[in-house]
């Protein structure tokens, strides 16, 4: 005889179903990513003050310049921390953005002064302009780096004072990779003809 198996519900083991995610758990992630991205600029902000400030005023020349600078980068950082990808480097990222903010000034002050727009490469190109005092110029070499054109100047300060690798710098500036090594060979025979040349009149007494 046939006997039909029927399960009975009080001993019949239930059908386990993986959890169901709360509501919205897509979108978390994405949260906690911008929280923490900005808890990492707040953290870093501190240990970079300095490196930015040295920056500022590389490209202005002046001290009350670069406290400006430093603090609209701050600011901007923050502003958009959503956009920084946390374990990438912070320092190239804050340069960037105190890069920018100082193109878009010297535009502005064109603009104020009658003279138009003008491109970031032609921005990047004036000849020092200014002869404002500067308290970073402790020795001949420095001297000599501060009289380069500012293009040159720049990127010299980049590589070899902060550290960035060509492709670093060429992000941090918006140009290509040829440009900063372009300027930064022209830098290297300004500096190696200067410093020569010293040497021969020193010589010379």
């Amino acid at each position: 005889m046939i006997v039909a198996h029927t399960p009975f519900p009080a001993y019949s083991r239930p059908k386990r179903s993986l959890p169901a995610g709360p509501a919205g758990s897509a979108a978390k992630p994405v949260a906690e990513v911008a929280i923490a991205s900005e808890a990492e600029i707040r953290s870093g902000l501190t240990d970079h003050l300095s490196r930015l400030w040295r920056y500022g005023l590389v490209l202005s020349r002046r001290r009350d310049v670069a406290d400006d600078l430093v603090q609209q980068t701050c600011v901007r950082a923050l502003e958009r921390a959503p956009q920084f990808q946390s374990g990438t480097r912070l320092d190239r990222w804050l340069f960037s953005i105190l890069n920018s903010i100082w193109l878009n000034e010297i535009r502005s002050r064109r603009v104020r002064q009658g003279r138009g727009f003008v491109d970031a490469e032609e921005v990047l190109v004036i000849d020092g302009a200014g002869l404002t005092e500067t308290h970073v110029m402790a020795n001949q070499v420095l001297r000599l780096v501060d009289a380069l054109p500012e293009a040159q100047r720049v990127a010299v300060f980049l590589a070899y004072v902060e550290g960035l690798s060509y492709k670093e710098v060429a992000g941090v500036l918006d140009i290509p990779i040829g440009t900063v090594m372009s300027r930064l060979a022209a830098a290297r025979a300004t500096l190696s003809g200067s410093v020569t040349g010293t040497m021969a009149g020193e010589g010379g007494r």
